[in-house]
């Protein structure tokens, strides 16, 4: 079986297999927007802005909603959202650390395939 860094890695491997430049540096630059603003800020701007902030978001978004099925149970924007807001306290700071920690996969993934 698989340790959790092996899924996180894998899932970002097969994940950015489509990314571009630009999705490289959006996953580059998402940990820190998620630090200074917060994890709904940052998946409400990329929805806003679309084209490839939408489609780390949307990667991310289903990571998420794949660990933490109980309380995302949809990886739509909406969705997502509507869940993250009802959330307890705890339950959001376990979603933004496995945010984070998924991010980090990401960026070396998609930085790695993507030349």
């Amino acid at each position: 079986m698989a340790t959790l860094e092996q899924q996180r890695a894998q899932d970002a491997w097969n994940k950015c297999a489509h990314y571009t430049k630009e999705h490289v540096n959006l996953a580059k630059g998402l940990p820190a927007l998620i630090m200074n603003s917060g994890l709904m800020q940052v998946l409400a701007f990329c929805h806003e802005k679309g084209g490839a902030n939408e489609k780390v978001a949307e990667d991310l978004r289903t990571w998420l909603s794949q660990r933490f099925n109980s309380v995302l149970k949809d990886p739509g924007f909406e969705s997502m959202m509507e869940s993250l807001m009802k959330t307890q306290s705890a339950d959001y700071q376990a979603i933004t650390a496995e945010a984070f920690a998924w991010l980090r996969w990401m960026r070396q993934m998609a930085a790695a395939r993507v030349n």
